[in-house]
């Protein structure tokens, strides 16, 4: 990737895409009545919706061009959250689906780190790094979430919000 407009114009469809396919699993787990997969997916809509808030921030007063679906630059045929969301099927558990959302979010980190890794624009290089550390969060934070799972503790997202 040869400019900052670029980058940030794949860095707010990542996560436009991976809000609305988290939405849509969720909306097909719900319908199949998977109420458990549903509400995780739904949260990760949300986080992603949030991503995506702070994505067109940084765009700033930038011009992102309207890319066409083959001017992106994906390592496959769509971004890398998006192809990892639809491996779920409608009657997956808890631990598939925190799987699914653990594969997204690995290759999202996957393609900023390989942006990281082979731009010499330093602007690209400081906010991939940025998005590196954020994706590495989320998948760590997922992680978390499996190991918590797998010793039958609680998630974060099953416990009422503090207030």
């Amino acid at each position: 990737m040869d400019s900052v407009e670029i980058f940030l114009a794949h860095t707010v469809r990542l996560e436009q895409e991976a809000a609305r396919r988290f939405e849509q699993l969720a909306e097909a787990m719900l319908t199949s009545g998977n109420r458990e997969a549903g509400q995780l997916f739904g949260r990760l809509a949300t986080f992603s919706r949030m991503h995506l808030a702070e994505a067109t921030a940084r765009a700033g007063f930038r011009d992102l061009p309207e890319l066409g679906p083959m001017e992106f630059e994906w390592p496959d045929i769509e971004s890398p959250e998006t192809a990892a969301i639809w491996a779920a099927d409608p009657l997956i558990g808890r631990e598939q689906a925190l799987q699914v959302a653990l594969d997204a979010e690995s290759a999202g980190l996957a393609f900023y780190q390989d942006v990281l890794e082979r731009t010499g624009d330093p602007e690209i290089r400081r906010f991939a790094r940025e998005f590196v550390a954020e994706e590495s969060q989320h998948v760590a934070e997922l992680e978390r979430w499996l190991a918590l799972h797998r010793a039958g503790e609680p998630l974060p997202l099953d416990k009422p919000p503090a207030g």
